[in-house]
């Protein structure tokens, strides 16, 4: 295969809503380009994109496909990305390495919630960005309301460069270069011809908007435009380009990808007049510098996706920021130190994989059998200190305590639930030791059922869901003192401790009661978090504390790992050990971890215990006409407004909500929404419960130590 230079070289990710049509465009650039002899659809299952068993079943991109399509000369690298909300990392993994992102929108549908979050990860990416209006061939289609939803959502920077010759038509008016393109049923290549007269004036007061926008963001041009009247069409392209790089102008194309309309035009543009590596910027490095795409320079690579492919093993997919790589080349993995050695490199086209001899800077392919190279790491010449930043995935909206239906597969579990993270660092999974528990953590329902099924297809593990224990703490609201003597006598040396303890609630400064007198104190953090002070306050050496001071301790941390309430760990406490007694023959460490941990239990229940709650800060973004819904549905769960804000077109609501409350809340966030709402949780706090519903968690620890 022909190796491609970064000036003859296009990337480009194909992002928009469910359905919209991404991945029947892909399919229809492979078929324009000659790649494919035959178009596939979706309700076949045989797309070149859509190849995963998870996908044919679903009928639904679930993963960023990898495409190359050949055209006059360049290498267009297409990247097809799901447009469920839930596979929101693959989106983010395909823009980080993409140089233009061609937002497909449905005609008929108009603007859906999948393009308008794809287009904030944009906006943060700063990533060049155009508008395909697909499926204009319908008769309901409606392109010029579309155009004015854009331009509302989107900004003035939306600009036409084609439009439709009325509804339901195989006819597109091209006012970039003032031509009629007839794409007749069958046929690849469009019929070229003057513009009908009915849509003549429209083309041209088009033709016209768009080289004002153009010289607009260019002074030169702007003076050339002043001078002349008019730009030529190469000075329309240079300025476009331009324009799209800083990102001032987003082109709005049209297309319709099933009967491959406006396609071979389609490519065209992205081969005269889309950025390519050449012309972007350097790449940013973590320390500050910068990369430039020199395929003469220093070989760097960066990882932007893992997955596993059956028989063949782990599929590295890169994108190469400076140098040339080579088979065999060794690189320096900059993230673990370890050196890689280079297998052999693949231009891909879905499942489909073609060898390649090098790949130079600017260009996208993948690698098979490396050792300990994972997404998100930089591969650069040992002794180097490249670097480029890390994708940055989204934390888990929605989490399901997982087991395995069939004892005995936890291991198989464990093995499959870790390859499915390394492939999509936007699952996470959590082992909780206290709670005897782990949990899967990602975006949504579907994408925990995405995981689900390659569970049982990939791995032959059957698991089920259900709903994750919430991590309660206990703690006391008041002081209390207890004596407990533990004495025990069974022939020969028996046991004996008696031992005395005020405890408290763990405030800064400590101020000892009046009849307390300090000797020594130690704090301790337990491993769930808490904290411990132990005060040693005894007098008179009725208790060698040099010798049973550790036991004691040992004792009240046993006690606290399961609270006396409904045997949660006990949070920050203070235990003073104020007096006590001890046998010169049966006192031993035994006796006093046994005396410390009942003496423990009674004064905690003395000292107003009370569950704590652990307590998230939630952000929950939705466009302004669903905000009245959502807030009442906070309110159902005993949220905390603590303010709205707006953003753009959303309103962000922020809250402090019960970690127990937001079960299943992203699908019925995106339930109240019509699918466009979002939130973020993260732990804050802990607090105490409400009575009302600390009694009907006490009542189901109960039923469950019964159980």
């Amino acid at each position: 295969m022909k190796v491609y230079e970064a000036t003859h070289i296009r990337n480009v990710a194909l992002v928009g809503h469910q359905g919209s049509g991404k991945t029947m465009l892909a399919e229809a650039m492979l078929y324009t380009a000659g790649v494919i002899s035959r178009m596939g659809s979706i309700e076949e299952g045989n797309t070149v994109s859509d190849y995963h068993p998870s996908e044919k079943e679903r009928g639904m991109s679930v993963f960023t496909s990898l495409l190359h399509v050949p055209w006059q000369d360049h290498k267009i690298n297409v990247l097809d990305t799901p447009g469920y909300p839930d596979f929101v990392g693959e989106v983010l993994a395909a823009l980080r390495v993409a140089d233009l992102a061609i937002y497909v929108m449905n005609a008929v549908e108009g603007v859906q919630v999948g393009t308008e979050l794809a287009w904030e990860y944009g906006l943060k990416q700063e990533i060049p960005s155009m508008f395909v209006v697909n499926h204009l061939d319908r008769a309901e289609s409606d392109f010029r309301t579309l155009v004015a939803q854009i331009k509302e959502r989107f900004g003035r920077g939306a600009t036409v460069v084609q439009i439709p010759a009325g509804t339901g038509t195989r006819t597109i008016i091209d006012v970039l270069h003032m031509k009629q393109l007839t794409y007749p049923k069958g046929s690849l290549t469009p019929e070229e011809n003057e513009i009908d007269p009915a849509f003549r004036e429209e083309a041209e007061e088009l033709h016209t908007a768009l080289i004002e926008d153009i010289a607009e963001n260019d002074e030169g041009l702007m003076e050339l435009y002043f001078e002349k009247g008019t730009l030529t069409e190469d000075e329309m392209r240079k300025g476009l380009r331009a324009a799209m790089i800083r990102r001032q102008l987003f082109p709005i194309f049209v297309v319709s990808a099933t009967e491959v309309i406006g396609i071979s035009r389609l490519l065209s543009f992205l081969v005269n007049v889309a950025p390519s590596p050449a012309d972007m910027p350097p790449a940013k490095l973590v320390d500050g510098g910068t990369l430039a795409p020199d395929p003469s320079g220093p070989p760097v690579a960066f990882i932007f996706r893992t997955m596993a492919e059956q028989h063949v093993g782990d599929f590295s997919y890169f994108r190469v920021y400076s140098g040339t790589l080579e088979q065999g080349m060794d690189l320096e993995n900059a993230q673990t130190g370890t050196m890689e050695r280079l297998g052999t490199l693949y231009a891909m086209n879905g499942r489909e994989r073609e060898a390649v001899p090098r790949m130079v800077a600017g260009d996208l392919g993948a690698t098979v059998k490396l050792r300990d190279t994972h997404t998100n790491n930089t591969l650069r010449p040992k002794g180097t200190s490249y670097v480029l930043p890390p994708i940055e995935f989204p934390e888990p909206r929605y989490a399901v305590a997982v087991r395995p239906l069939r004892e005995g597969d936890e291991d198989k579990m464990m093995q499959g639930l870790h390859q499915l993270v390394e492939e999509d660092p936007s699952l996470k999974i959590i082992q909780d030791p206290l709670l005897r528990q782990i949990v899967l953590a990602g975006q949504g329902e579907m994408h925990l059922e995405i995981a689900r099924f390659r569970l049982k297809n990939r791995f032959g593990v059957e698991v089920e869901f259900v709903k994750p224990k919430v991590a309660y703490r206990e703690t006391i609201q008041t002081s209390a003192r207890t004596s407990y003597r533990h004495k025990k006598q069974t022939g020969g040396a028996g046991q004996f401790a008696d031992i005395s303890i005020h405890i408290e609630p763990l405030t800064e400064p400590f101020q000892p009661p009046s009849d307390i007198t300090v000797r020594g104190e130690v704090t301790v953090e337990t491993n769930w978090g808490a904290r411990v002070h132990f005060v040693d306050a005894i007098v008179g050496g009725v208790i060698d504390m040099k010798r049973f001071f550790g036991a004691i301790q040992k004792g009240v941390l046993e006690a606290m790992q399961n609270g006396p309430i409904a045997g949660y760990p006990v949070g920050d406490v203070r235990v003073i050990i104020y007096h006590g007694g001890m046998h010169p023959v049966d006192s031993n460490e035994a006796a006093f971890k046994t005396a410390a941990r009942m003496a423990f239990r009674e004064a905690f229940k003395k000292a107003q215990p009370v569950l704590l709650e652990p307590i998230d800060e939630v952000e929950v973004i939705v466009p302004d006409a669903f905000t009245g819904d959502v807030m009442g549905d906070l309110n159902t769960r005993r949220a905390r407004i603590q303010g709205i804000e707006t953003e753009g077109v959303f309103q962000k609501i922020k809250a402090y909500v019960p970690e127990a409350e937001l079960y299943r809340y992203a699908t019925t966030l995106r339930s109240l929404t019509q699918g466009r709402g979002i939130h973020r949780a993260r732990f804050s706090h802990y607090e105490p419960m409400p009575r009302h519903v600390q009694e009907k968690v006490v009542a189901e620890a109960e039923a469950m130590q019964e159980a």
